[in-house]
């Protein structure tokens, strides 16, 4: 009899474990699945109204085709409080700016415990393979990343191809540019602007190199490029 009620206990406890509800989180640590409850699109940007964790929360990613009802999966995201959207006019309290959205859970990713990621200047993206020469007294971003601590300070001019675009952040237009050089590992460099470009663009920038720049909401890089303009 007691190893009947064992048996009993088991089976009750691992039905109750099947029909948990799994619809907020993923089994991998820090996915996080969405439900899109309202869609707002801006010329760059999509705003997404979405039931996360039994709660209603705002997502922004690079202008794409959402409808409501949909499903997706997140994972790098950024938090920011009391953002404003020039085209909507419109102050969110709490919004979650996203680098990708998936239709199924994403595999492969580092894991992590919360969505409040920090963008702290490690190279997140993937090396693209390229090769593109160095302007006329210009740097590679190897030489950047190799020697910083002598570019300091200091206005440099670095072409490379427009690997990613993520405009008026804070302001200012956030831009990756490679150039298929690499210094351990380090092959991507962030320019701040307030030019557009498109990504696949080959692009000449002349900048201010700052080291150890923090801008708040978590944006920290070990070394950008501020101001940047394109020159021929």
């Amino acid at each position: 009899m007691k190893q009947l009620a064992l048996v009993i206990i088991i089976l009750i406890f691992s039905q109750a474990c099947n029909n948990s509800d799994s619809s907020n989180t993923d089994d991998q640590s820090g996915v996080q699945k969405v439900i899109v409850e309202e869609v707002l699109q801006t010329s760059q940007y999509t705003y997404l109204l979405t039931k996360q964790d039994n709660q209603d929360m705002w997502l922004a990613i690079t202008r794409m085709n959402v409808e409501t009802g949909s499903i997706y999966y997140y994972q790098d995201g950024l938090v920011m409080s009391n953002f404003k959207s020039q085209e909507l006019d419109r102050i969110f309290d709490k919004i979650i700016f996203v680098d990708d959205l998936f239709s199924s859970p994403p595999t492969g990713m580092a894991d992590t415990n919360s969505t409040e990621l920090n963008h702290t200047g490690s190279v997140s993206a993937e090396k693209n393979e390229m090769s593109v020469s160095a302007a006329e007294g210009g740097i590679s971003i190897a030489d950047l990343y190799s020697q910083k601590n002598s570019y300091a300070g200091k206005r440099v001019k670095i072409r490379g191809t427009v690997v990613k675009f993520n405009p008026e952040i804070m302001e200012k237009n956030w831009i990756h540019l490679q150039d298929g050089t690499d210094f351990e590992g380090l092959f991507d460099l962030t320019v701040t602007s307030n030019l557009f470009v498109q990504v696949g663009d080959i692009v000449t920038f002349e900048g201010l190199i700052t080291l150890e720049k923090d801008f708040g909401y978590g944006y920290f890089y070990d070394v950008i490029m501020e101001e940047g303009k394109i020159v021929k």
